[in-house]
């Protein structure tokens, strides 16, 4: 039941952005507009078409890893958990992500006299990135063993389970190169990871925004980072319902 309500949504939700992009853009060719009128009708598409990139551009990414790692995955399971995580991630992005990501750029520019666009685009991507990574490094991820069929295969040590999720990219593109060395239970949907990953967040963040006399304009930069992955591995943990 939930999985055919779940399906009818994207469908829906997916011949909805198609409909009223197409509408809009028809609109604003049959008929002259003032330029203000032009731009309002950009911002209107630009949500949906946003959106129905993003959705498509997931689904692809993991459509194509599940063949490569010959996983039995079914494409309407992959269809159904792709939309959950690209619609609440787009709503809170709106809500939440850009309205503070604003205040954060004027606050540290009439504070402290800092330009911090470049931390705040640099959080954007971390924070749709954090949002997928528990997902990531599941191409290495092995069912645990059947004690009945006496399989005693030992898991990976916790630092190369964490290198896994840390430097997924990485991982993903040795993967794609033949590499499969690596097998690991952990599956990172949990506090455990998420606050490693913080640390991890943090420790970048202190080397790319942080100088020998770090200032206030400083720590908000370097805190700034870690927030973003915080709240996009959040988002991941509650579609999950892993809390």
């Amino acid at each position: 039941m939930h999985t055919s309500i779940c399906l009818k949504l994207a469908d829906t939700r997916a011949h909805e952005i198609v409909v009223r992009a197409e509408g809009i853009l028809k609109h604003k060719s049959e008929t002259e507009k003032p330029r203000a009128a032009k731009v309002k009708g950009f911002f209107k598409v630009t949500p949906f078409l946003i959106y129905d990139t993003l959705y498509g551009s997931v689904l692809h990414y993991f459509k194509n890893v599940n063949r490569k790692a010959e996983s039995k995955l079914p494409f309407w399971r992959m269809r159904c958990e792709t939309f959950r995580h690209v619609y609440l991630l787009i709503k809170v992005f709106k809500w939440v992500i850009l309205p503070a990501s604003l205040f954060y750029v004027c606050g540290n520019f009439y504070f402290f006299g800092r330009n911090a666009l470049d931390s705040m685009l640099f959080g954007i991507l971390i924070f749709v990135y954090s949002n997928f990574l528990p997902d990531l490094p599941s191409i290495y991820r092995r069912r645990k063993p059947d004690r009945n069929i006496g399989v005693t295969n030992e898991d990976l040590p916790w630092y190369k389970k964490f290198a896994l999720m840390l430097f997924a990219p990485l991982f993903i593109g040795a993967f794609f190169l033949g590499y499969r060395g690596w097998r690991t239970t952990e599956t990172f949907h949990n506090f455990k990871s998420l606050a490693i990953y913080v640390v991890f967040l943090f420790i970048i963040s202190l080397f790319a925004f942080g100088d020998f006399s770090i200032s206030i304009g400083d720590i908000t930069e370097i805190l700034s980072l870690p927030a973003y992955g915080l709240i996009g591995y959040l988002i991941h943990l509650k579609v999950d319902l892993c809390f």
